[in-house]
């Protein structure tokens, strides 16, 4: 996947001195949705809902945001580029890769090839800065699992932390993880701004409809920053 065009590399920006204020949605109509593309599919185990495939299942993911007004609520960080993802309990430790919309008009997805690697969504807060911060990763692959296999084991209070550019950990702590029918995922729920910095962390979920070659669900885990 080619690098997305994003904020300019390094540490904090330099143009302003200060921290890039975080993103609010933009809507169009009724929403806009548009896709990030996740690919799975290893042999499952019998028994087991995945199915091998070879297209990509899609996870609604957010249009691209302008900057607030207001001020932030609780702690938060100036703007600075993640380098690593930490899950303690899930045993995650991955690099980052900038995810951007592409000419498709979906969100594109971190490189199959790389089972331990996640995407976040350059166009979006950073992780720690007042906003919502998006964190994808793919659940599996048509060889293996991948860095998301284990999400769906974490429960509130759990916490996991992003290892960023400016040398600062923000760390966050698990308010629930939810998994939500593709069909009637809450777009506003889960990518709108919010006044402190919180992160989703998501994946591809429920079955897999060889109809559609696409997995039924999305899992969300919903998190703040402590």
């Amino acid at each position: 996947m080619a690098a997305p065009s994003s904020p300019p590399s390094g540490d904090d920006p330099a143009s302003t001195g200060s921290s890039r204020t975080s993103p609010v949605m933009i809507w169009a109509a009724a929403g806009l949705l548009l896709a990030i593309a996740l690919i799975a599919g290893h042999d499952p185990a019998p028994g087991t809902s995945r199915a091998p495939r070879a297209e990509q299942a899609a996870v609604s993911a957010p249009p691209a945001r302008a900057a607030p007004s207001g001020s932030s609520a609780g702690p938060h960080l100036p703007w600075s580029r993640p380098v690593r993802l930490l899950i303690p309990k899930i045993g995650v430790d991955a690099p980052f890769t900038d995810l951007s919309i592409g000419a498709t008009g979906q969100l594109q997805p971190p490189p199959a090839a790389d089972t331990n690697l996640v995407g976040w969504y350059a166009g979006g807060a950073a992780p720690g800065q007042a906003g919502t911060a998006v964190i994808a990763g793919h659940v599996d692959t048509k060889t293996s699992a991948a860095v998301f296999a284990g999400l769906g084991e974490l429960r509130k209070d759990d916490v996991f932390s992003v290892e960023r550019a400016d040398g600062r950990t923000a760390t966050f702590q698990v308010d629930s993880a939810e998994t939500f029918s593709k069909a009637d995922f809450p777009s506003d729920r889960v990518y709108g701004d919010t006044p402190r910095a919180e992160a989703r962390l998501i994946t591809c979920a429920g079955d897999y409809d060889r109809t559609v070659s696409d997995y039924t669900d999305n899992l969300v885990v919903f998190a703040h920053l402590v």
